[in-house]
């Protein structure tokens, strides 16, 4: 896919395990408004071909992903087909036939006998309602028959085909957002389950809202009434919350994943997105990187930056090890290690943090990786020198760039 190139996965293969992408396959085309991004969640089909590229640009990247030690998750929309309004014709982005209005997609084949139109009795679903959830049109979507076998069949052909073009997983889409009377602990005998819950509290607590502090964490995860920590998928989405990306890399709950995103001033001309990230087809536009290893036409890249890729590196190197010597001053600053592999120290108050405080690692010399990183034997960013008794003294003022400090085994010098 265009949108993952060579370039952009080349620094960081070796700390990451997987990407997940897009949805691949054939999906209704919207022009008003422009290419939304919710057309690629309207299939109307199971042919690769998307705006990020077709089935041979999609398995060249697969293979050479593969081939640097990053594997690729692929999202799967496999609940339902394109929306019940999406008409009639080749406005797909294969350009294959398809009528919504008649429930014909005739390149899988499906027919009006795969949906789930007898056991609904609305167009849009009640969201309130388990079985309308479970069995109805979700905003619209025409939903799919999953129960019958020829319908599994299909969908259980498109994954084969992905899982033999070297796809290692997937991520199917939507199951619980939230709130809603489908639950997560039906699903969580088969995978992971993304906790949409870890994000929102979290980033309450680095903004202090709500009167939430950073030392009420000591108990997070389960403590918190999130799912089993061998269950969770969690995320950090906001790109300017550096310490909260920090934090969820070192902590030890859920398996974790770190958004790399676009980011735009939403400028739309006669209905249409005046961006840089899309050709006028609507199709994107390979990713630019630039000299010092950011992105370019707007893309964020946060998995590129040296504070995010780094606390990967030090996930990698604490993996397994067990969460102590937790530390705080009751108010906004913390620290803990993990084992004797890892350190992490966050200041998130409006003073100086003075503290010193115990870390579990070997006495000797350690480069902090937020805001540097050992190279050739060299740290590029600030030394800490850990006791033979694992103490260091530490002060982090709050006008700091990056109000924290990680250092752990592979990073001492």
């Amino acid at each position: 896919m265009t949108a993952i190139g060579e370039r952009s996965l080349s620094n960081i293969h070796i700390r990451s395990g997987r990407t997940l992408i897009s949805p691949p396959s054939e999906s209704i085309v919207v022009t008003n408004p422009w290419h939304p991004w919710w057309q690629r969640y309207q299939p109307i089909g199971y042919n690769l071909c998307s705006r990020s590229g077709n089935e041979n640009e999609l398995r060249d990247m697969i293979t050479w992903c593969n081939n640097v030690g990053v594997n690729i998750n692929d999202k799967q929309i496999i609940n339902h087909m394109c929306g019940a309004g999406g008409g009639a014709g080749t406005h797909s982005s294969c350009g294959s036939y398809f009528d919504a209005n008649k429930k014909d997609f005739p390149t899988v084949p499906y027919s009006n006998l795969d949906f789930n139109d007898g056991k609904c009795n609305t167009g849009s679903g009640n969201t309130e309602n388990y079985q309308d959830i479970k069995n109805c049109h979700l905003v619209g979507l025409l939903d799919l028959a999953l129960e019958k076998d020829y319908v599994r069949g299909k969908v259980a052909s498109f994954m084969n085909k992905l899982i033999d073009m070297g796809v290692a997983g997937f991520r199917v889409d939507v199951i619980d957002l939230g709130g809603e009377p489908i639950t997560s602990g039906e699903y969580t005998g088969i995978g992971r389950v993304t906790e949409f819950k870890y994000g929102a509290k979290l980033g309450n607590v680095i903004r202090k809202w709500n009167g939430e502090k950073l030392s009420f964490v000591k108990n997070w995860g389960e403590g918190w009434g999130f799912m089993s920590s061998d269950k969770a998928l969690v995320f950090v989405d906001n790109h300017d919350n550096q310490r909260g990306h920090a934090f969820m890399l070192a902590h030890p709950y859920g398996f974790t994943r770190v958004m790399s995103s676009y980011q735009w001033d939403r400028n739309i001309v006669n209905g249409q997105v005046d961006d840089q990230a899309h050709n006028g087809d609507g199709s994107t536009k390979p990713v630019p990187i630039n000299p010092d290893s950011t992105c370019g036409d707007g893309w964020v890249c946060e998995h590129r930056w040296r504070q995010i890729k780094n606390m990967v590196a030090f996930r990698n190197v604490v993996n397994g090890q067990a969460f102590s010597n937790w530390w705080d001053n009751g108010s906004n600053q913390i620290s803990f290690s993990c084992g004797n592999k890892g350190f992490l120290v966050i200041n998130n108050d409006d003073w100086e943090l003075n503290a010193t405080l115990n870390t579990s690692l070997p006495g000797g010399t350690y480069c902090d990786v937020i805001s540097g990183q050992k190279e050739n034997g060299r740290c590029t960013g600030k030394q800490v020198v850990v006791g033979g008794d694992g103490r260091v003294t530490f002060k982090i003022s709050t006008q700091e760039e990056d109000p924290f400090m990680a250092i752990h085994t592979d990073s001492k010098l």
